[in-house]
Formats: structure tokens, C-alpha cells, sequence
């Protein structure tokens, strides 16, 4: 099993949401969230933003599912090929996943 967590722009969490339950990936943890990135947040005029909203998704996928889902997010998180700001993804193993209701392992 893997962790995926996706950091992407809050405007696009709609999209991204429904293209994830298009692609049979219904189960979504996500959280509001405050960042930088490469772009070291956003200057207007004179006023410097360090921190910028961003909404992060957490899923857990079998193994096998790893690619689709990363497709599928990438597609509907990102605003325009090269744009700095459309998000991050973050791969990481699951060693165990327990149902609370059931006490059951896995998926």
C-alpha cells in the first residue's frame, strides 16, 4: 500500500475531486493547508505573500494503483504546462491500514 499526499491549488480541488471519483478512487482525506514552494510565495505590488493556501489530498492506493491516480491528479490539478504553484505529490509506503468500525487490515 502507498501514501500518496497531493498539494494543489485550492481552485482546483473541485476538479480534481471529481475526476478522482470518475477514476474509482472515492476514499479522499483533505485538508487545508499553507505553504511555499520553489516560487517562495507571491509578491504583489509591494506586499509579499510567504504563505499560500493550498488544499492537500491524502490517499492511500494499492501499489498497482499508483500510476493511474497520479495521472489522474496531475491532469486535473494542473492550470497550464510550466506554471509554478499547480502543486506537489508525495509518494510514500504504507506498512499496515486497519477499517475502525470492523478492526479489519488493509484496503
Amino acid at each position: 500500500m502507498l501514501m500518496i499526499r497531493a498539494v494543489i491549488r485550492p481552485e482546483r480541488m473541485n476538479s480534481v475531486l471529481s475526476e478522482l471519483l470518475n477514476a474509482g478512487f472515492p476514499a479522499v482525506t483533505r485538508l487545508d493547508v499553507y505553504g511555499r514552494g520553489k516560487q517562495k510565495g507571491l509578491t504583489v505590488g509591494e506586499i509579499h505573500y510567504d504563505e499560500l493556501p493550498k488544499q492537500m489530498l491524502l490517499i492511500v492506493v494499492n501499489d498497482e494503483d499508483k500510476d493511474d491516480l497520479i495521472r489522474v491528479i496531475m491532469r486535473a490539478a494542473r492550470t497550464g504546462e510550466g506554471h509554478l504553484g499547480d502543486g506537489r505529490i508525495f509518494v510514500s509506503p504504507v506498512e499496515e491500514a486497519y477499517t475502525v468500525s470492523t478492526g479489519k487490515p488493509g484496503l
